[in-house]
């Protein structure tokens, strides 16, 4: 069964977010959506041939990880946006354990902030390990360096450039600012709890 392409009604009038940035990101996401299908659907076809052996069957399910988690991230990465954000609730399972694990909410701000304004390009992912019930802030490099694996991703901030540089142009800082504006805590709070 094919993956489809998400609708995103949460992003109409993001304050900070031009209509045209969000038309090309959301462009660029249906074409991670696109590529995992067509790739899958070339992979099943050299799996019927018994192509497992060949450099292309290889090459291609690398490839398709990247695509896929480019797919995905950027479903998380909307779906954590909401016009004008949800402020974090103090009573939340996740407030307490952004208080528990930096010591206050300001900290994991700086600290998600600062990781989000690093050179390079990438995602920074509030991780949850379910295992040890920590919280991490994660540079996660391209889509496919860097995951914390079994950990559950909460809070998703894209730092590609396709992500501000039409509206914030050099400064991602900017964009920062206004990403954390239109936070939906409330569906972050949900990834952790469910």
């Amino acid at each position: 069964m094919p993956y489809e392409i998400k609708k995103f009604e949460n992003l109409s009038r993001l304050k900070g977010f031009s209509e045209q940035i969000l038309k090309n990101h959301l462009t660029l996401y249906e074409g991670y959506v696109n590529n995992v299908n067509k790739l899958n659907d070339i992979l099943v076809a050299m799996e019927k041939e018994g192509k497992f052996a060949t450099p292309e069957f290889a090459e291609l399910n690398r490839r398709l990880a990247w695509e896929w988690n480019g797919m995905r991230l950027h479903e998380l990465y909307f779906g954590n946006l909401v016009d004008g954000g949800v402020v974090i609730d103090k009573n939340s399972v996740a407030f307490k354990k952004i208080e528990n694990e930096w010591g206050s909410y300001e900290i994991f701000e700086k600290d998600f902030k600062a990781m989000g304004v690093m050179r390079g390009i990438g995602w920074v992912v509030l991780y949850y390990d379910k295992e040890q019930e920590r919280l991490f802030n994660v540079w996660v490099n391209e889509h496919d360096t860097g995951h914390f694996s079994g950990a559950i991703p909460l809070l998703v901030m894209d730092v590609f450039e396709h992500a501000y540089m039409i509206d914030y142009g050099l400064k991602r800082a900017d964009y920062i600012e206004a990403f954390f504006k239109n936070i939906d805590w409330t569906i972050v709070n949900n990834r952790l709890i469910n």
